[in-house]
């Protein structure tokens, strides 16, 4: 099992040399995502030695510059097993791109592998590796000339989705400016080629803005996908300084209504990234402007910082937070609420957010 780089940072920092191993061993047992979204008071009363030797701080005060140390609750091992072995071989051969490398994901072994329940769950990553866009949150490369987009990448990545026998697929894409279509034909042509292969996997399609282009948004609604998902990323003060300038806080929810409006049968679902420096006002309207923009599902996770040139983390925020957001989400009246630390958009998807929906839908009969 590996060691993650955030371990080594947290284990060179502990002072009490003494309680080194015992340590190493309660983190790398501790509590998954499930124990946080069930109760996130039992798990800080568990973390509770780790938590005294724990000297750092949560929050940077404003004109401060040092970077945060890890807290406690954002330890991961990273598991991994013969299916995120064949997944990740069959990647290479194909030429095919994931999300959960590329923005350097800390659940992609538990996505791959199956995770405790089995479901197995993959984000593929259309259009290449290269945005035209330069976010300053995310790692994934950037160029205003990407090189063009494999014409058999439809093809492949549904044959491999056959392959794995995947529950739940996500696609999302780099966003493609240079394109005239944003690459939304692209993205269309695959969510056919799976579906006619396998109709019973699930089908999520995390895309760009599109420029709030509504021809564009209207490909994707209109290929036979299961899920319309657009990430709102940050409060809207903040949405000029943490996303590219082209990446506009109501352009997002322009297109999120939009989708709704030419398919009502159609889920829809964005996600927020906390610890931006975000008030808790902020995140409660940014919650109701999705909740008037009719997005069905949202989820709320803690930003991480991918490498040094990115955004420092300004504020880590606890779990019982990150509940306190998933009650205030229920009472708005969504679908779903997914909200915890290592929460991601697509993070487990076939079972924190599909299996909650059907199992909500059947006991309403519909």
């Amino acid at each position: 099992m590996l060691k993650s780089k955030f371990l080594t940072i947290f284990e060179g920092q502990i002072r009490k040399k003494s309680h080194l191993e015992a340590l190493r061993e309660k983190i790398a047992n501790g509590p998954n995502l499930q124990d946080f979204i069930q109760d996130p008071k039992a798990v800080l009363k568990d973390e509770v030695e780790v938590w005294e030797d724990y000297d750092g701080k949560l929050k940077r005060e404003k004109g401060e510059d040092q970077r945060l140390r890890l807290p406690p609750w954002l330890k991961r091992t990273i598991p991994m097993g013969k299916n995120f072995a064949k997944i990740k071989e069959q990647l290479r051969g194909l030429n095919l791109h994931t999300v959960c490398e590329e923005a350097r994901c800390p659940n992609i072994g538990e996505c791959w592998g199956g995770g405790e329940h089995g479901t197995q769950t993959a984000t593929i990553m259309l259009l290449g590796d290269t945005c035209t866009r330069g976010c300053r949150f995310c790692s994934i490369k950037t160029s205003r000339a990407p090189p063009p987009p494999d014409p058999h990448e439809p093809v492949n990545t549904a044959q491999a989705i056959a392959a794995w026998g995947l529950d739940y697929i996500v696609l999302t894409s780099v966003d493609r400016d240079d394109l005239p279509d944003g690459g939304s034909n692209h993205f269309a042509q695959t969510v056919k080629e799976i579906k006619s292969r396998n109709k019973s996997i699930l089908v999520e399609c995390l895309v760009p803005d599109f420029s709030g282009n509504l021809e564009q948004v209207k490909n994707i609604v209109n290929s036979g996908l299961d899920v319309y998902a657009h990430n709102i990323e940050t409060v809207e003060k903040l949405t000029p300084y943490v996303r590219d300038r082209r990446a506009k806080y109501r352009q997002s929810l322009f297109t999120l209504e939009n989708a709704k409006n030419m398919n009502e049968d159609l889920i829809t679902k964005s996600s927020i990234m906390l610890g931006l420096g975000e008030s808790d006002e902020e995140v409660e309207t940014t919650l109701k402007d999705l909740k008037k923009a009719r997005v069905d599902c949202v989820t709320l996770g803690q930003y991480m910082q991918p490498t040094k040139r990115h955004l420092k983390v300004v504020e880590y925020v606890t779990p019982t937070k990150y509940k306190h957001w998933e009650t205030v989400g229920k009472e708005m009246g969504f679908l779903y609420v997914a909200s915890g630390p290592l929460v991601r958009s697509s993070y487990k998807a076939g079972e924190f957010f599909i299996s909650n929906i059907l199992k909500n839908r059947q006991s309403n009969g519909s």
